[in-house]
């Protein structure tokens, strides 16, 4: 959060843990929840509040898949990094039910225009990811969506 905030970004971080929050809150807005417990913190009026840009690191729970991408604004990018199988082969996560598939994180952006994509095995620490930059497809202005030069 402390990069998004010195980067001009207004960040809002999510975590069950208060410890972790205790951390970030000088750099934005944080809001303890346990997001595989309890109903999704960020819900409005209109659905789910929506975001420039949605960072998720190291993390996946599947029935929560589609909430991620649906918060996603209509100009936003979703930038997804999380351990895929094998990983197994490293230490942990092991558990399948927290590594994606081969091309599962593709399935999860099927509706969005796909910037990068890169899945595999990474040597320090040794690791097997999956990320992926997408774009919200909107077909009625495609010029409109934000430049990734704008992130820098």
């Amino acid at each position: 959060m402390a990069w998004f905030q010195q980067h001009g970004l207004l960040p809002t971080g999510i975590d069950r843990s208060a410890a972790a929050l205790a951390g970030a809150s000088p750099f934005g807005r944080v809001i303890q929840a346990d997001i595989e417990a309890a109903p999704w913190p960020l819900q409005t009026d209109n659905g789910v509040e929506r975001f420039d840009l949605v960072v998720v690191s190291n993390y996946l729970w599947r029935p929560l898949l589609p909430t991620i991408v649906d918060s996603v604004d209509d100009k936003g990018l979703l930038i997804y990094e999380t351990f895929m199988q094998g990983n197994q082969a490293f230490g942990k996560p092991s558990n399948p039910d927290f590594l994606l598939q081969p091309g599962e994180v593709i399935q999860l952006c099927q509706s969005m225009d796909i910037v990068a994509f890169e899945q595999g095995f990474l040597p320090e620490p040794q690791r097997c990811v999956q990320r992926i930059v997408a774009r919200v497809r909107t077909p009625q202005q495609p010029e409109a969506a934000m430049p990734l030069g704008s992130l820098k």
